[in-house]
């Protein structure tokens, strides 16, 4: 183990430095946890008054928060912002369904950027960019692929995204390297479990791995065992869907919590870098009207209640500080660059000039670094099928800097004194808003290129179901073939 943390050591090679350090310096390993549809105020350490999170609260205390890190406002566009350091409808990632969100074949993905620096790769969980063969984790840098299809388990969508047919969170059926597999037990479990194996396997060959661990809880439908969620069951003011919705973000918690326990086991906590990202967009919206961390929106919304998403990092032997907090305005899209830093990874010039997210290494080494002025734009997208992007170019949008934000290109809000965004001050500011739009009009130029998914036409059969039925036996019901109607326009939560 380096004594010098590796952080402070990254911050100081040159070039040549870095060149002869691929193979010497001890590189982490790398885990991503990133839950679904969970809120900045879905934390009990974070503010909510009903939740219970111990294991996310120690985490707290042993980690880096970054309070102000944005995604997107839904699941696929955060993905493929994650994977690629982009903005999503850089990737043609414009929606959930109907073909848009397949992540461009263009796009050089960050697993494959890490395999460069001798890393095995492997996800558990949810995928949602591209159902077809071309498009799944297996062809995009993954060497192991344990996970559900679409955008949820047993959701089926229009178009070719969709999960296996009767598929449940109880006794899933999972893609695992190619073939189903009918497991048993919770979904949440599994996918932890499947993930701690992996790793357990890989850390005896002393090969460093990324895991991802990009869970379907707590997106709806809210099916779980009961005694995961029976502790909320009559709780004031709280559904059974909402005490359904708390369990699964408990269980999540609960798994967590063994992960970092089996890192502590295993000996390898102190040089793995374990990052929590404790949603993939804002929370669902009925759970934020109990608790919302003081913000307007919530999921699918261009609000900060719809995009700020609370970030923790943990790296001993790499000298991140534990128990601080960092206010730079940082996203998603800062991901891939931070990382291939950290692994030595061989980052060709092409795909440098892909990355518009910059690297968080000064961050981590120092919270309080300067960090250059930024503007982040996010948008919702989902226009219609078969409509022009141009009709929503300022619908459900927001590009903001450190201090303000521009809605819709008619609400500007001054986060510095009014975070909840409840004051618009669009009169007061001419200059600001001349500046945000400004660039906001370059940024919408920039990505019509991009937009390579909009008139896509998928097969007509889903390609999870179609796996599943080679593998099986049997075919799509005449149900199954209007659910799958390319060229229904319903739109799913």
């Amino acid at each position: 183990m380096l004594i010098l943390p590796l952080l402070a050591a990254l911050a100081t090679l040159t070039r040549g430095d870095i060149i002869k350090s691929r193979d010497t310096i001890n590189k982490p390993n790398i885990i991503i946890v990133m839950p679904d549809d969970i809120g900045y105020g879905d934390y009990t350490s974070l503010g909510a008054p009903i939740m219970r999170t111990p294991a996310v609260d120690a985490f707290k205390k042993q980690s880096l928060l970054f309070k102000q890190f944005h995604v997107s406002p839904t699941c696929s566009p955060t993905r493929a912002a994650i994977f690629s350091g982009r903005h999503e409808f850089k990737n043609g990632v414009t929606h959930t369904i109907f073909e848009r969100e397949r992540m461009s074949l263009h796009t050089v993905t960050l697993p494959q950027v890490l395999k460069t620096a001798g890393y095995t790769t492997g996800i558990f969980g949810k995928w949602h960019l591209g159902d077809e063969e071309e498009y799944r984790p297996e062809s995009r840098g993954f060497d192991e692929v344990y996970i559900h299809g679409g955008g949820g388990i047993g959701q089926t969508y229009p178009g070719s995204c969709g999960d296996v047919p009767g598929n449940t969170n109880i006794n899933p059926t999972l893609l695992h390297n190619g073939t189903f597999v009918k497991t048993r037990g919770y979904c949440t479990d599994l996918f932890f479990d499947q993930a701690i194996q992996w790793m357990n396997a890989k850390r005896e060959t002393k090969q460093p791995f990324f895991a991802y661990i990009p869970l379907n809880a707590a997106h709806t439908p809210y099916v779980l065992p009961k005694e995961y969620y029976q502790q909320y069951l009559g709780k004031p003011g709280l559904s059974e869907d909402f005490a359904k919705f708390y369990g699964m973000i408990e269980n999540v918690d609960t798994n967590f919590g063994k992960l970092l326990a089996k890192l502590n086991e295993w000996g390898i906590a102190d040089n793995t870098l374990v990052i929590y990202l404790a949603s993939d967009n804002g929370g669902s919206a009925p759970t934020c009207k109990i608790f919302n961390a003081g913000m307007r929106g919530s999921k699918a919304m261009p609000y900060q209640g719809g995009t700020r998403a609370p970030c923790f990092f943990r790296w001993p032997a790499g000298g991140i500080p534990a128990g601080m907090v960092c206010n730079a305005l940082t996203a998603h899209i800062d991901l891939f660059p931070t990382l291939s830093s950290i692994a030595f990874a061989t980052v060709s010039d092409e795909v440098k000039k892909q990355v518009d997210g910059r690297s968080l290494l000064p961050l981590l080494k120092n919270p309080n670094s300067d960090w250059p002025e930024r503007t982040l734009v996010h948008h919702v997208g989902r226009w219609g099928k078969g409509q022009s992007p141009e009709g929503s170019k300022y619908k459900e949008c927001a590009i903001q800097d450190s201090r303000f934000t521009l809605v819709n290109n008619t609400e500007l809000y001054d986060l510095k004194v009014d975070p909840s965004e409840t004051t618009n001050v669009i009169a007061e500011h001419p200059a600001v808003v001349s500046a945000l739009r400004a660039t906001y009009e370059q940024w919408w130029a920039d990505i019509q290129p991009y937009l390579v998914n909009e008139s896509a036409i998928g097969p007509t059969i889903n390609p999870i179901k179609a796996l599943y039925w080679k593998q099986f036996g049997g075919g799509p019901t005449e149900a199954d073939m209007k659910r799958m109607d390319p060229s229904s326009t319903t739109i799913p939560n």
